[in-house]
């Protein structure tokens, strides 16, 4: 049954990686936004002195993804440092908001997401913090899908 509450932002999954066998963890997406330009336009005739303003581009931010740096998976950096003099690996990667019984609320599907900076953490010899390491992706576009509930 649907409930009348705001949704939680700390229980999803991602899948970016189909390759994979194993299912990878995150702490962190963020930069799920896209706008439109605003295109300005003024007939030569109209008595009016405005413009009108019409739907251009649409525009994605970059996507970043967090988690826990692990000894035996170097994915983030292997992905990263696959980009060779215009040849990358394009992934779709999708994101999906989960409930309380682990079953998709929301999910959103990114197309032909890849990698444009990695960041292997700060080190920091006075905290005993997990070291968080980062991807951020340039995607050509993503979908926002409502999951339907029973």
């Amino acid at each position: 049954m649907a409930s009348n509450y705001p949704l939680t932002g700390f229980h999803f999954k991602v899948e970016w990686n189909p390759d994979e066998k194993e299912n990878v963890s995150f702490s962190e997406v963020s930069g799920l936004n896209m706008s439109t330009t605003a295109i300005e336009y003024r007939e030569g005739s109209d008595k009016d002195y405005t413009t009108l303003k019409m739907p251009g581009l649409r525009k994605y931010s970059n996507i970043t993804l967090k988690r826990g740096t692990m000894a035996t998976d170097n994915g983030f950096f292997e992905w990263f440092n696959s980009i060779k003099n215009n040849t990358v690996t394009r992934r779709d990667i999708t994101i999906f908001l989960l409930d309380e019984e682990h079953e998709p609320v929301i999910s959103w599907s990114v197309k032909n997401a890849f990698p444009v900076k990695y960041d292997g953490g700060s080190l920091n010899a006075s905290k005993g913090e997990v070291l968080i390491e980062s991807i951020e992706l340039a995607c050509e576009s993503f979908s926002v899908k409502w999951e339907k509930k029973k």
